[in-house]
């Protein structure tokens, strides 16, 4: 067997190495295991991305009654209360029944767990008015948020807030189609302003 040189000892030396350091990546990776954050990082109200479980397929933004809000990513087919868990659960004062925990979540979905208000009624937490903010959440709407909403009258709003408190809350915006007053019309034109 031919000797080799150091310049060749080294190279293999190094290509060793990196083969340990990605093996032992991968099995950290593999046994899910990663560090709880900091309690700093806990306290702060900046959001931030979690990578628990790896390799998740949605990313979910967790605000309002809950102990860690921020930015999660999410397996695809995660539930909402999936997300709430992953955001260390509801914080005293959450109004859970104000959402449906059992819905599917979407990539880019916000979910807001809202807060207990003072007459014992569900009050969103989410900051600003929620009509320029993006979708109004479904689950957590006021009749007040869906009038709001270029489309949705007083008569209507008050429906849509009937029907999801018998069904136990709403797990798609295409469920509006049972809803009396909206039509497949006004069913598109609302898409972009909710999320369930």
């Amino acid at each position: 067997m031919p000797e080799l040189s150091r310049s060749q000892l080294a190279v293999y030396a190094a290509v060793a190495i990196a083969l340990l350091l990605v093996g032992a990546r991968a099995i950290r990776a593999e046994g899910g295991e990663t560090a709880p954050p900091s309690a700093a990082a806990a306290d702060s109200n900046e959001a931030e991305i979690s990578l628990e479980g790896g390799g998740g397929d949605l990313v979910v933004d967790v605000a309002g009654a809950v102990r860690r809000p921020g930015v999660y990513r999410m397996p695809e087919g995660a539930r909402v209360v999936d997300a709430i868990e992953r955001a260390g659960g509801v914080a005293g004062g959450a109004a859970v029944e104000g959402i449906n925990r059992a819905a599917r979540l979407t990539d880019g979905q916000q979910v807001v767990v809202p807060e207990r208000g003072a007459n014992g009624g569900a009050v969103s937490s989410a900051p600003g008015d929620g009509a320029a903010d993006g979708p109004i959440s479904l689950g957590s709407a006021t009749v007040d948020q869906l009038e709001e909403i270029e489309g949705i009258g007083p008569v209507t709003a008050a429906a849509i807030v009937e029907y999801r408190d018998e069904q136990g809350g709403l797990a798609s915006v295409e469920q509006l189609d049972e809803v009396s007053g909206i039509g497949p019309a006004t069913l598109d034109s609302l898409r972009d302003r909710l999320q369930p």
